[in-house]
């Protein structure tokens, strides 16, 4: 069994230019910079045989590369129980429009349909729950922020690690979109 997600990678300019975020909220457990990325599909625990499958599958989406920005500091949660600190991304149509052709395949494939609306971004921190003291003040002194564009011209399977320090993502098969 292997947990799997699809998503991008973010090149290492991008990744340095959002650890200028990471600081300033206490409560906060900030993503390691290698760990930053956007999720295009979360897929769960599957076996090695579902896994060959949906890799092939994913080898068949074809889509156009795009680039796009991070923009747009938010939360995922409730005033009461806060989750996760996100950036979001600017325009976010390539991406839905890649994220619906992943959901068709995954879907085909076996897998059960996304349960919730996909809403491109990038996870930043995430909280134990309650409300961060100084967070109205963190989302004012950076609601400007724009990370330089984002290059899209491949998406990737993604085997996750969970572990004491983290999860830790490797890399399984990339899939290149193409103009």
């Amino acid at each position: 069994m292997m947990r799997l997600f699809i998503g991008l990678s973010l090149p290492g300019p991008v990744r340095e230019r959002l650890q200028s975020l990471q600081s300033g909220l206490p409560g906060a457990r900030w993503v390691k910079p290698e760990n930053l990325h956007m999720t295009l599909r979360f897929i769960g625990e599957v076996a090695d045989d579902a896994a060959d499958d949906l890799d092939a599958a994913l080898a068949g989406v074809t889509a156009p590369a795009f680039e796009f920005r991070l923009k747009g500091l938010d939360t995922f949660g409730s005033a009461r129980k806060l989750r996760s600190l996100w950036l979001g991304a600017e325009p976010p149509e390539p991406l839905v429009h890649l994220h619906a052709k992943i959901e068709t395949v995954t879907q085909r494939t076996g897998f059960a349909a996304e349960g919730r609306k996909f809403k491109p971004h990038v996870t930043l921190a995430r909280f134990n729950g309650g409300r961060p003291a100084r967070l109205g003040d963190y989302l004012h002194a950076h609601a400007g922020f724009e990370a330089v564009p984002v290059p899209v011209d491949v998406f990737t399977l993604f085997r996750s690690h969970l572990g004491h320090g983290g999860s830790h993502y490797q890399h399984l098969a990339d899939y290149p979109l193409h103009d």
